[in-house]
């Protein structure tokens, strides 16, 4: 019992620290109006930002995108280039040393983070799921979801018959950051949140790179319904999620290298071609393997369901 009271004061000495750290992202002093569209419009105006940890190596430089109210647009370049950098921006994870980012005409830094993020939903590699059942993390948000909503977003996602498939469907706990489900599920759910939330604004981070053949497919069938009429912007590397969209915007070197759609980039950015033709070798590849080759998770998740809840260590309160 010593031991642990030790670890438990140790703990929260920790949790002290983080509680009384200041953010390095001031609030505005008055609040301003938000952005009142359906489909707001996003711009980044001659954005110049180097990380803390780097300050003098600009991850991204006199950089300016426009990204047109309801519509796509797709972030593509090699590793570096400043893709993930564009997100946390837009999230205000950072302020950039130079420029503006502006939404329906109006500076973020005017606005509340809590009024600002509101209109915004992240839908990431690897979303986060929480020790608890189906139906708490697809509400987590909207808190006072209705039981009939929860369904409706499930349906949207594509997730509604797996999870009907669930020993208690809705109320069937995930084990710790949803272990007991595969990717392609986890992905779902996470989508299904996100649509439930309604944002006027989506950012997809490479929502489908980690995933099957056959997940990918019922991932992109939920992500067309949600990017539906909504402004969209997706970090991608699959040729699948990047053809759909409006606009593709080419990275590189923190700079802005070329935007139109696949079509222009193909015949006018030699980057973008390098990149697609990759692309393409990628899709025959995957095209060619035997069907018995395919990983099948979606077959494997009852197994994997009732293994992990046999497990040691993974129980969940009631």
């Amino acid at each position: 019992m010593w031991g642990d009271l030790q670890r438990a004061a140790g703990a929260s000495e920790r949790l002290v620290e983080l509680i009384n750290t200041r953010s390095l992202i001031e609030e505005p002093a008055t609040t301003v109006a938000t952005a009142s569209s359906a489909r707001p419009e996003l711009r980044m105006d001659d954005i110049t930002f180097c990380y803390p940890t780097r300050p003098k190596q600009p991850a991204l430089q006199n950089f300016t995108l426009h990204i047109a109210a309801g519509k796509s647009l797709a972030l593509v370049g090699p590793s570096g280039a400043g893709k993930s950098t564009v997100f946390e921006l837009l999230l205000r994870f950072y302020d950039p040393q130079q420029g503006r980012i502006l939404l329906d005409g109006t500076d973020i830094r005017a606005m509340h983070l809590k009024q600002m993020r509101e209109h915004i939903a992240l839908v990431p590699q690897q979303p986060a799921l929480f020790t608890g059942d189906v139906r708490y993390n697809i509400a987590y948000g909207k808190l006072d979801a209705t039981d009939d909503e929860v369904i409706a977003a499930a349906r949207a996602a594509h997730a509604h018959d797996f999870i009907a498939a669930l020993p208690e469907g809705y109320a069937s706990h995930l084990g710790e950051m949803g272990v007991r489900l595969s990717g392609g599920q986890r992905q779902r759910i996470a989508l299904a949140r996100a649509i439930l939330n309604d944002p006027k604004i989506l950012l997809l981070d490479e929502a489908t790179s980690a995933l099957d053949t056959e997940s990918e497919h019922q991932v992109q069938l939920a992500l067309q319904e949600l990017m539906h009429n909504r402004t969209t912007v997706i970090i991608a590397h699959r040729l699948s999620t990047i053809l759909h969209a409006d606009t593709i915007a080419v990275l590189d070197k923190g700079q802005l290298i070329a935007t139109g759609t696949h079509e222009q980039l193909l015949r006018d950015c030699p980057l973008y071609t390098r990149l697609a033709s990759l692309q393409f070798r990628e899709t025959e590849a995957s095209a060619e393997r035997p069907s018995g080759e395919q990983t099948g998770s979606e077959q494997l998740s009852a197994a994997r369901y009732s293994e992990s809840a046999s497990a040691p260590g993974l129980s969940v309160p009631g």
